[in-house]
């Protein structure tokens, strides 16, 4: 593969403010120090980007993955990678970018930690009742303390559902707390799994024994609405249930009854099934839901660090190299691909 010197590079809007600005630091600098790539922002609003705009560019940067449609890429026979800033793609029309033989890359390691931290933190926030306690504080309603007793974690049962980048990055975190870790995920071994000191088992189970059920797993046909009615009810009286993943696993009209009648203690949501969650949603109106609005993993490191890493992807491409964290690898199959050298 003979590296290009003008490789041509369009960045989603979404990445910007409307002056121009940077919407976050997502490594911009990394790029603008390159000679060897130019690059703009695709000059449209549009979520479904136009493909005679796509057509343009070897490459995209996009943070939304709505904006790369079969639609978008029917007649881009000039690009080659589409680089996701941020690790979900089950919005991307993956098949329509394989067809033709177009690259997708995402930003694994750019949210391991962030989003790891973040389902501990909604662990630690609903086991220690922070929102109620912040509420009857601000309030003044210093005698409703003693309502809330929190949940002690030594010794309880943590069980994930999904034990990927993310879920063993969680049982890597949580472990200091000395809670037992169990997991529930067909595609990781044993051995995996002990090696971060995690014990397989069924979904049942998980849901049956865990004090605190953990929700990291990608969404796709097999793990839309994994949690129906029939594994809610399984969990304790006591147990909580936290989602950092896709909205759409667990079924939310199923979950919102059971935090209603109080048959699980709560809930800490960062994902839902229709986003942005409805302002009448009846999650909104219960007090045993923490609900952080799909951004509890907004940090500066995570912007920072997936930024760099798709970028990296683009820079890989104009070196003549494979990018990283390539999610379709079928697309390298396709003939655009026959005689380029491709350095690992």
């Amino acid at each position: 593969m003979k590296s290009s010197p003008n490789l041509r590079v369009g960045l989603t809007r979404s990445l910007f403010n409307a002056d121009g600005s940077p919407a976050f630091d997502f490594g911009l600098d990394v790029l603008q120090g390159r000679s060897d790539i130019d690059w703009e922002v695709i000059p449209t609003d549009e979520v479904d980007l136009p493909t005679d705009l796509v057509g343009n560019y070897d490459a995209i940067i996009v943070e939304l993955p709505g904006d790369v449609t079969k639609r978008s890429v029917s007649e881009a026979d000039r690009l080659k990678l589409v680089a996701r800033v941020g690790v979900g793609y089950d919005s991307v029309d993956v098949p329509a970018l394989t067809d033709k033989g177009i690259l997708l890359t995402n930003t694994p390691d750019g949210v391991r930690r962030t989003m790891a931290t973040a389902a501990v933190t909604l662990v630690l926030t609903l086991s220690q009742y922070v929102t109620q306690r912040d509420r009857f504080s601000h309030e003044g309603r210093w005698n409703d303390r003693g309502k809330y007793v929190g949940v002690g974690l030594a010794g309880r049962v943590l069980g994930l559902v999904g034990l990927g980048n993310i879920g063993r990055e969680v049982a890597r975190l949580i472990a200091p707390f000395e809670m037992k870790r169990i997991a529930y995920d067909p595609h990781i071994s044993d051995e995996q799994a002990r090696a971060v000191g995690v014990a397989r088992a069924s979904l049942d189970e998980v849901m049956r024994t865990a004090d605190f059920v953990v929700i990291t797993a990608a969404l796709t046909p097999e793990t839309h609405h994994l949690i129906k009615a029939g594994q809610l009810a399984l969990m304790k009286p006591s147990a909580f249930l936290v989602n950092i993943a896709r909205g759409p696993i667990v079924d939310q009209a199923a979950l919102t009854e059971a935090l209603s009648d109080r048959r699980i203690a709560g809930a800490g949501l960062d994902v839902f099934e229709v986003e942005p969650l409805p302002a009448d949603d009846p999650l909104t109106g219960l007090d045993n839901v923490v609900l952080t609005a799909h951004s509890i993993g907004f940090t500066d490191h995570c912007f920072r660090e997936c930024g760099v890493s798709a970028i990296n992807s683009v820079i890989a491409l104009a070196e003549g190299r494979l990018p990283q964290n390539i999610v379709n690898r079928a697309a390298l199959d396709h003939a655009r691909w026959k005689g380029w050298e491709i350095k690992q």
